[in-house]
């Protein structure tokens, strides 16, 4: 069985390179978002303790994580 996947970028499932976002990126979706430290980590299920950290440069995000968060913030805004 073949791994090649042809409507993926690279054509070969899981080459794709997701990044960690910036402490700076963090912090402006949350606050473009209107959540409090605590609020955006709680919609992720994790502590806010964790979300502080990755706001001020001190952990990297795990991709899936930012993008879980991406996600959810605009479920919220789609449904109002």
């Amino acid at each position: 069985m073949s791994s090649h996947t042809p409507h993926h970028p690279t054509g070969r499932a899981g080459d794709a390179r997701a990044t960690s976002p910036t402490a700076e990126q963090v912090r402006a979706a949350r606050l473009a978002a209107g959540h409090s430290t605590e609020q955006a980590a709680r919609l992720v299920h994790m502590d806010a303790r964790s979300w502080r950290y990755y706001e001020a440069g001190q952990r990297a995000m795990h991709p899936a994580m930012w993008e879980l968060y991406r996600i959810k913030c605009a479920m919220q805004a789609a449904t109002g």
